[in-house]
C-alpha cells in the first residue's frame, strides 16, 4: 500500500517490445512495490516476477468486453484501486505513449485526480533497428524517422494521415499495426509517388528469439510477407536505410538463436538459466515440477543451529543453493545471527553453493574442483574430515550418498533444511506444446526433477523422447542415469556439472546436429 497520497498511485510502465531484458531499472523498481499489476497480453510473463508475490496480476484479456470495449474496464481499474490506496502498475507492451492507448488511460486517471508517474519503455521500432543491425537513421541515407499507425480510426476527429506527405518523407517510416492493412498502405504510398522498388521489410517479435523478417521492394512486400508467413503483430519498416541492414545481424547469430527449450528448475532458481538462454537467443519455456518448501518440522534444525552455536559441530556441509538460504533464514528468524556458528568449518557441493555462502560473507572452506557432485563432494571432503563431526544440510530428498561414504570416516548427522514437493498438475499448456513437438529441448537439472519431470509424461511426450524430436539433456551423469532408469534416451550430458555446462552441452548438440 502507498502510505503517501500525495505520491504516484499509478505507474504507466513500458515493459519493452518482448526481451524482457529491455524492461527499464525504474520500470523493475516500481513493480517491486506494486500491489495490483495490470498487464497488456504481450507483455513477457518473466516481468510479472518483480512484482512481490502477494500483488495480484490482471491480464486485461481478463477483463469484460471484446477489444475495443476494454478500455472503459482498465480505466475503472486502474482508478478503483488506486483510489482503494493501492499501489498500481499498468504494464504495457513497448512504451506507454507510443500507439498503446497510454493517452487516453492518462486522461481518465487525470479526470479522477489519481497521481501517476510515466515510465518510458523500448519501442518497437527501435528493438527491430536494434537486433536487426539496420539503421533507422543514418548520415547518408535517413536524415528522420517517423512512427506511423496503420491502423486509424475511421471516424477520429481532425486530420488523418497524409499519405502523400510520408510518400515524400526523407528518411525511415515505421509503421505499427499496418499487416493487415499492408495492401492498402502500399497502394497509398505508390499512388503518391514513393519509388516502387524502395526497400522494405517487416519484422515480428522484434527481440526475441522467435524473431522472423522478411524484406522485399516496397511494391512486392505483401507477396513476400504472405510467402514467408508473416503475420500480425509486426513491424513494417520503409526507407533507403532498410536495405542497409545486416545479413547476419548480431541476435540472429547467437548459437541458440530461435531454439524452444524447457527449463524444469523451481520457479525461484530458474531466472539465472532462463536470462543466459535467452541472451543466446533462445525461446525458454518454464516448467517447474517440484517446488522448494519450507521444512514440515523446524525442531531438528533449531536442535542442530543450538549444537553449531556450542561448537559440537567440526563441519557444516551444503548440498544447494536453497539448503544455505533455508538455514540462515532460520537463523535469522530465530533472532540469532552467524557468530553463532563462531570457527565451523563450511563445504560446498559446487560453485553455485559457494556464491550463496559469499552471499551472506560467508567462504567454503572445501569446493570439489571438477566433480560438483555427492562423489565430487566426499571425494574433496575426505582428507579434512577423519574422525570429526559433520553436520549435512540438505534437503528432505535426493541421494544418500554423501552421508553414506563420510560416515566410514567420520561422525555425520543429516537434516533437511527445505522440502521439495512435487508440482501435482505442471502447466498444461507446456505439456500441449511439448506433446505438438513445438519444444526441442528439455534441461534437467537434478534426478528428483528428471524422474518428476519424466512422470509428467504420456505416450505422445516419450515417443518424441524416443524418437530424438525432444531432447533431454542432463546436469551430470547422475542425472543421465535417473533418464536412463525411467527408459529414455539423454541427448547430452553437461561436462561441468552447473548451468553453464547444461548450456554448453545444448550449443555442441546444435553444432553436431543443427537441424535435426
Amino acid at each position: 500500500m502507498n502510505p503517501d497520497p500525495a505520491s504516484p498511485r499509478v505507474f504507466l510502465v513500458g515493459a519493452g517490445p518482448g526481451n524482457p531484458g529491455l524492461l527499464t531499472l525504474r520500470g523493475a523498481e516500481v513493480l517491486a512495490q506494486a500491489d495490483l499489476v495490470l498487464y497488456d497480453q504481450l507483455v513477457p510473463s518473466r516481468l510479472l516476477d518483480f512484482a512481490p508475490p502477494t500483488a495480484e496480476r490482471v491480464c486485461v484479456r481478463d477483463l469484460p468486453g471484446q477489444h475495443p470495449d476494454k478500455y472503459p474496464h482498465i480505466h475503472q481499474k486502474l482508478i478503483e484501486a488506486a483510489q482503494a490506496g493501492k499501489t498500481v502498475v499498468r504494464l504495457k507492451g513497448g512504451d506507454p505513449l507510443i500507439f498503446g492507448r497510454g493517452g487516453e488511460e492518462i486522461e481518465a486517471l487525470r479526470a479522477a485526480g489519481i497521481p501517476y508517474e510515466i515510465v518510458p519503455g523500448v519501442t518497437a521500432a527501435l528493438a527491430a533497428g536494434a537486433y536487426l543491425e539496420l539503421p533507422l537513421t543514418h548520415r547518408l541515407y535517413a536524415s528522420a524517422f517517423a512512427l506511423v499507425t496503420g491502423h486509424e480510426l475511421p471516424n477520429k476527429p481532425g486530420q488523418k494521415l497524409d499519405w502523400k506527405a510520408l510518400a515524400a518523407f526523407p528518411g525511415t517510416l515505421a509503421i505499427y499495426m499496418g499487416i493487415a492493412r499492408l495492401p492498402l498502405i502500399i497502394a497509398e504510398l505508390l499512388k503518391h509517388g514513393k519509388p516502387p522498388d524502395t526497400p522494405a521489410g517487416i519484422i515480428e517479435r522484434a527481440s526475441t528469439g522467435e524473431q522472423r523478417s522478411v524484406f522485399a521492394p516496397l511494391a512486392r512486400l505483401e507477396e513476400a510477407r504472405r510467402q514467408a508467413g508473416l503475420e500480425a503483430p509486426g513491424l513494417i519498416l520503409i526507407g533507403d536505410a532498410v536495405s542497409h541492414r545486416a545479413h547476419h545481424p548480431w541476435f540472429e547469430s547467437r548459437p541458440l538463436f530461435g531454439q524452444r527449450i524447457v527449463v524444469t528448475r523451481p520457479k525461484h532458481q530458474a531466472d539465472g538459466l532462463t536470462r543466459k538462454l535467452e541472451h543466446l537467443g533462445a525461446v525458454v519455456t518454464r516448467l517447474p515440477v517440484v517446488e522448494i518448501h519450507e521444512p514440515h518440522d523446524w525442531a531438528p534444525i533449531d536442535q542442530s543451529l543450538e549444537e553449531i552455536r556450542q561448537g559440537q559441530w567440526d563441519w557444516l556441509v551444503f548440498t544447494s543453493a536453497n539448503g544455505v538460504h533455508a538455514l540462515i533464514r532460520r537463523l535469522d528468524a530465530s533472532g540469532r545471527d552467524l557468530r553463532d556458528w563462531g570457527r565451523i568449518r563450511l563445504a560446498a557441493i559446487g560453485p553455485k553453493t559457494a556464491q550463496a555462502l559469499r552471499d551472506y560473507r560467508l567462504r567454503a572452506d572445501v569446493v570439489p574442483r571438477d566433480v560438483f557432485s555427492s562423489e565430487g563432494l566426499v571425494e574433496a571432503l575426505q582428507p579434512h574430515v577423519a574422525g570429526q563431526r559433520v553436520l549435512l544440510a540438505r534437503a528432505n530428498r535426493g541421494r544418500d550418498v554423501l552421508r553414506e561414504q563420510l560416515a566410514t570416516v567420520a561422525l555425520v548427522k543429516q537434516i533437511a533444511v527445505y522440502d521439495q514437493v512435487d508440482i501435482i498438475e505442471p502447466d498444461p499448456q507446456v505439456l500441449d506444446a511439448l506433446r505438438r513437438g513445438e519444444i526441442r529441448f528439455v534441461l534437467l537439472s537434478s534426478s528428483t526433477i528428471a524422474r518428476r519431470f519424466i512422470a509428467t509424461f504420456d505416450e505422445t511426450i516419450r515417443g518424441r523422447v524416443e524418437r530424438g524430436e525432444l531432447q533431454l539433456v542432463a546436469i551430470s551423469p547422475v542425472t543421465g542415469n535417473a533418464i536412463r532408469e525411467c527408459g529414455l534416451p539423454v541427448a547430452a550430458e553437461a561436462r561441468t556439472y552447473t548451468e553453464d555446462g547444461l548450456i554448453a552441452a545444448v550449443v555442441e548438440l546444435l553444432r553436431r546436429h543443427p537441424s535435426s
